[in-house]
């Protein structure tokens, strides 16, 4: 299949999602077999074909079974500070998470992706915030803290609304269950909702 660029970006992206991988990783498997002619991302298998048209022809298949087959330029493969959230901002994409209602089981933050639903992870606090009052669209009145929480692999701001202040110490370490992986001002941030909750799994000794 030869696609045009935006329509590989998008099943770059679809795949990612599909097979639970991170999108990041995926280009530069990409890259990666481009320069050895195969490469590996979680379940996935590249392989480089060759040159057709002056494109770069892959192959991607998950125990011998062909997952998808493409073209990309040159200048796709040598991209650089990609977007990877706005390639994965797509309703393409947005239905794949909902149709898979996806359920992660102690995920690190570096794989956190918009639209991850019901996401458990560990984590450090790093910051807390101090807690403030904002209105809310309903007329209402709420007190809200945001802090940082960090794994091996990154760091990602949780707020905390109303109910939800039980608040953390800087240094403890914390679980978060049920939370919903959303974006603000392109960065991730977990959403406890109603039914998510963060506890304190390791206190401070004081």
């Amino acid at each position: 299949m030869n696609y045009k660029e935006p329509i590989v970006i998008e099943h770059l992206a679809f795949l990612s999602v599909k097979y639970n991988v991170y999108l990041s990783e995926l280009y530069r498997a990409l890259i990666s077999a481009r320069v050895t002619g195969e490469s590996k991302c979680g379940e996935l298998n590249l392989d480089y074909r060759g040159i057709v048209n002056n494109q770069s022809v892959f192959l991607i298949t998950k125990a011998n079974k062909v997952v998808m087959q493409f073209k990309v330029t040159q200048e796709f493969l040598l991209r650089k500070n990609i977007s990877f959230e706005s390639w994965l901002d797509t309703d393409k994409v947005r239905r794949q998470v909902a149709r898979q209602n996806l359920t992660f089981d102690l995920k690190y933050i570096q794989s956190l992706r918009r639209g991850m639903k019901k996401v458990n992870l560990n984590a450090e606090v790093l910051e807390v915030q101090e807690t403030k009052i904002v209105n809310t669209q309903y007329g209402s009145r709420v007190k809200v803290t945001e802090l940082w929480i960090a794994d091996e692999t990154g760091k990602v701001k949780v707020c905390l609304w109303g109910e939800q202040l039980n608040i953390p110490a800087v240094g403890e370490m914390v679980q978060v269950k049920g939370a919903t992986v959303k974006t603000f001002k392109g960065e991730n941030l977990l959403s406890l909702g109603r039914t998510g909750t963060l506890s304190v799994t390791h206190p401070l000794l004081i």
